[in-house]
């Protein structure tokens, strides 16, 4: 790249504040997502009480958000290498208030499963986004680290909201109250990403805008250019589209995107079917008490990304990854041999969300990598999109399966989960390690 490229300048300087400032902001939106997914989760043992529902018409309103989410992530993802990532994630915190304020007056199913998806679309465009803006807002040193913990609030959201939910809400109020949260929060969150985030600098060079490249780069405390770097007259102009149409980005792209799919089988199966698997097992436990694995899951799934992130570090993406799903896969197992106390319980989640949640770091940070800058956003929203359809399948194959082999077959249902991550892991070694923006520039 010329030494005049603001992707380079941001790739080689350090960090400065403001940069470290809207890398916690990300982290912050993340977590707010992961509230946001698991709401319903917090809420299932409520639901099904109210409204006298089984798993299998649960597990509707447990995938709804899910399969917003994939659409999200696809549609929302595109406006945001169009329109910028900043208006997407305003326009995605917008719609997920609106979701979870309905969410909050729900009397059934139906209305409540419309709800949820909208909600869903707002959470899926909002990851595309902000994945984005953490990998075009940090130097190549801070990267992967900055990347994992990124990844690491989603559970900390879920960790935070686990803890108001079962120690306040669901003990003063009921599960109507979750959702209100959720919204209140997120719309709180609107005016803090209109005022600290910069639009990116690689989304501007993208739309060859020098002025708001500049514009970013100053606000990084980075010095300006004068120009961007020249384009060849006879080079193709990048498309979204390239993702799928570039026979060098396809197989990333669809490796990807399958990959991460099956994983959120097994993965999704954990935190949105534990709350209820625990409230059911004998003796049977409180709403409250029973939705304390989640938390304990995604303390183990927050706890996990840090500690990726510094293994990453040491030793790249692609084998520390694999070791991941292959471990987080024999912890889905585990967790399947069911626990004679509420601590029991409570340790398997943690670890089933420990090694899971740092695979999703690993497939995050190949995100980063795999796809450039003109269609990073999309890249990542259509990965995304089609890992929704494993995670919105989740709850309802596990629903399924419960149906059909009977509540009491934990271990058989839990082993048959776990098999997406070894799909995953075979996916993800068949993946090559290139950098998304050489390969436009024809270095690969």
């Amino acid at each position: 790249m010329a030494a005049t490229d603001p992707r380079q300048i941001i790739d080689d300087n350090p960090m400065s504040v403001r940069q470290w400032i809207v890398v916690v902001l990300m982290i912050l939106l993340n977590a707010l997502d992961g509230f946001d997914v698991l709401s319903s989760a917090f809420a299932a043992p409520g639901i099904s009480a109210e409204w006298q529902i089984q798993r299998a018409a649960l597990s509707v309103v447990l995938s709804a958000e899910l399969v917003g989410m994939g659409f999200g992530s696809v549609l929302l993802g595109g406006m945001a290498d169009r329109y910028g990532r900043k208006l997407t994630m305003l326009a995605c915190l917008a719609v997920m208030a609106v979701g979870m304020f309905l969410a909050s007056t729900a009397h059934a199913v139906a209305p409540m499963v419309a709800f949820r998806f909208i909600t869903g679309i707002g959470i899926g465009g909002m990851l595309a986004a902000t994945n984005a803006v953490v990998a075009e807002s940090t130097s190549r040193v801070a990267r992967r680290n900055a990347t994992a913990a990124y990844v690491a609030g989603y559970p900390l959201g879920a960790v935070i909201g686990g803890f108001v939910a079962q120690g306040w809400l669901l003990v003063e109020y009921d599960w109507r109250a979750v959702f209100l949260f959720g919204a209140v929060v997120t719309a709180a969150l609107i005016p803090l990403t209109l005022l600290l985030v910069p639009e990116t600098a690689a989304f501007h060079a993208s739309r060859r805008n020098l002025a708001g490249v500049n514009g970013t780069l100053r606000a990084f405390g980075k010095t300006g250019i004068k120009e961007l770097p020249p384009v060849s007259p006879n080079a193709v102009k990048p498309k979204v589209t390239d993702i799928l149409s570039n026979p060098k980005l396809r197989p990333v792209t669809l490796l990807l995107a399958f990959g991460y799919m099956f994983h959120t089988m097994t993965f999704y199966y954990i935190l949105k079917f534990a709350v209820q698997i625990v409230a059911d097992y004998p003796p049977g436990y409180s709403p409250a008490h029973a939705a304390s694995v989640l938390t304990w899951a995604n303390i183990g799934g927050m706890v996990g990304s840090f500690v990726f992130g510094f293994i990453m570090s040491k030793f790249g993406i692609r084998w520390p990854t694999v070791i991941m799903l292959a471990l987080g896969s024999a912890a889905v197992v585990a967790f399947g041999f069911g626990r004679e106390t509420l601590a029991g319980w409570q340790w398997a989640t943690v670890m089933t969300g420990f090694f899971t949640n740092a695979a999703i770091s690993g497939y995050y940070a190949a995100y980063s990598r795999g796809f450039p800058a003109h269609a990073r956003a999309a890249g990542t929203g259509f990965v995304l999109g089609v890992g929704r359809l494993g995670a919105a399948g989740s709850p309802l194959i596990a629903g399924a399966l419960f149906t059909w082999l009977g509540n009491d077959q934990l271990l058989t249902v839990s082993s048959i989960m776990a098999l997406g991550s070894i799909f995953s892991l075979v996916m993800f070694l068949m993946l090559p390690e290139r950098d998304g923006d050489e390969v436009v520039a024809g270095k690969h």
